[in-house]
């Protein structure tokens, strides 16, 4: 078997690599090798627990590929023969390619230190249906329910769980949910939603083990508290899958991730990586990231679509902005490039400014929401590099805009002469948008009278 392009992997990354691409080069025959029959939406993953009720509402059509013309094969690539070009395939099916593009995404992280993480009705959040469909039986006749890790899976899986009557708890060793990605002004308004939503919180502590002969009996903490359960989610983030990259001789960095440039190529000019398993830095201070986002994976893959037989300087891959949104009930969270706390970290001489307002007008109207923005900005060049958001539905959005400011290095200037298009319906007032006003007092404190 042959085929011009072959992309590794059947979730978002390598769909939009394979679609792009052949979009891109449409003389190109394109074939997707994935090892799972049916292919989950990522980031609906937590829903199936609540709202969605089971996985068969959460699933990518293979129509996106058959309709683009790229052929589909299920099955596990099991080594890459890069001098010959050949994929070799658990099922002895050799194919050969021109170009090859490494999608294998992430696995979540089980500490070998933690005890107790092999026991019955100890869980992860992989992106396997079959998996995920046995969890949900299993979790039907359990009541006592311990997350371990308060980062965006942990609390989206135990706010669903939660709306089904299940005692949650989440044990986060951060001082709050949330802490990486929101500052704590923002992560404590978070905090507040869940604990109003019936969730406990234990934060500021780790898991010291989970206790039990077979299956799950409770948590021990670290600072000795024990906790019942009778079934622990360990949410305590995700890891490269780049096991095959590495026994066929493709570099990776310190950090697991599979080396590329910015047009997502490894080493060998005609591999190229894409999403989780992919390297990132980030794009403000250029470090080795590890954040893993679908919205990040999307655009690598389109980058690399777009460059498989034809390098373009316009289309590259210039870093991780990490954007990112959530939602607690009807309040909406977002952050996009570095918080507060990150920047100061890393050394920035930073100016931030927050304004409280309402996300329509006037603020009386139904399902009107109070929208705080938060801007944090480089002092010298007004260059904004942060920001953060709490509203209703349209928080989401308002965080992609500052993540397109953040891209496109714009200044708290050209936030201030934005031309804006409001609605009462559907933003918040021309006289006071919250992004505009956070702004104002950004440049304020730049420029005190």
């Amino acid at each position: 078997m042959k085929a011009d392009v072959v992309v590794i992997g059947g979730s978002a990354a390598g769909i939009v690599a394979a679609v792009t691409g052949k979009a891109s080069y449409p003389d190109k025959d394109f074939i997707l090798i994935r090892e799972e029959d049916k292919v989950v939406v990522p980031c609906g993953i937590p829903y199936i627990f609540g709202s969605l009720k089971s996985t068969e509402k959460d699933l990518i059509s293979d129509n996106i590929l058959t309709n683009a013309g790229i052929a589909l094969k299920v099955g596990r690539v099991v080594a890459i023969d890069q001098k010959n070009k050949i994929c070799k395939m658990e099922d002895g099916t050799e194919i050969e390619f021109d170009k090859l593009v490494l999608a294998t995404g992430s696995m979540p992280k089980v500490p070998g230190w933690l005890k107790g993480a092999n026991l019955e009705n100890v869980f992860t959040i992989p992106k396997s249906k079959e998996y995920l469909d046995k969890m949900l039986e299993k979790l039907e006749g359990c009541n006592k329910i311990v997350t371990i890790g308060g980062g965006f899976i942990g609390v989206e899986v135990s706010d669903e769980l939660n709306k089904k009557g299940k005692e949650i708890t989440i044990v986060e060793i951060l001082p709050h949910v949330l802490g990486i990605a929101f500052d704590e002004e923002i992560a404590s308004i978070a905090e507040e939603k869940l604990k109003d939503r019936g969730i406990n919180i234990i934060s500021g502590v780790g898991v010291k083990e989970i206790l039990g002969d077979e299956k799950v009996e409770g948590v021990i903490l670290e600072n000795g508290e024990k906790l019942e359960a009778d079934a622990v989610i360990l949410s305590m983030g995700y890891m490269p899958n780049t096991g095959l990259a590495k026994q066929s001789g493709i570099e990776v960095n310190e950090k697991g991730f599979i080396k590329v440039d910015e047009y997502m190529r490894t080493a060998n000019p005609d591999i190229f990586a894409v999403g989780d398993c992919a390297e990132k830095r980030d794009f403000i201070t250029r470090k080795v990231s590890t954040v893993m986002l679908a919205s990040t994976a999307c655009a690598e893959a389109r980058t690399a679509g777009m460059n498989l037989y034809k390098l373009s300087t316009v289309k590259i891959f210039s870093g991780t902005i990490a954007i990112f949104s959530t939602a607690i009930g009807e309040t909406g969270f977002g952050a996009a490039g570095l918080t507060e706390k990150m920047a100061k970290r890393e050394g920035f001489d930073i100016v931030t400014g927050t304004f409280e307002g309402v996300d329509k007008h006037p603020g009386t109207l139904p399902d009107a929401h109070k929208q705080i923005v938060k801007l944090i900005v480089a002092r010298e060049s007004g260059v904004i590099i942060g920001g953060e958001v709490v509203g209703g539905p349209s928080a989401g959005e308002i965080t992609n805009l500052i993540g397109l400011a953040i891209q496109n290095k714009m200044t708290v200037n050209d936030i201030l002469t934005a031309q804006i298009g409001t609605h009462p319906l559907l933003t918040a007032p021309p006289t006071a948008y919250p992004l505009i006003k956070a702004a104002e007092v950004v440049a304020r404190k730049m420029n005190p009278v």
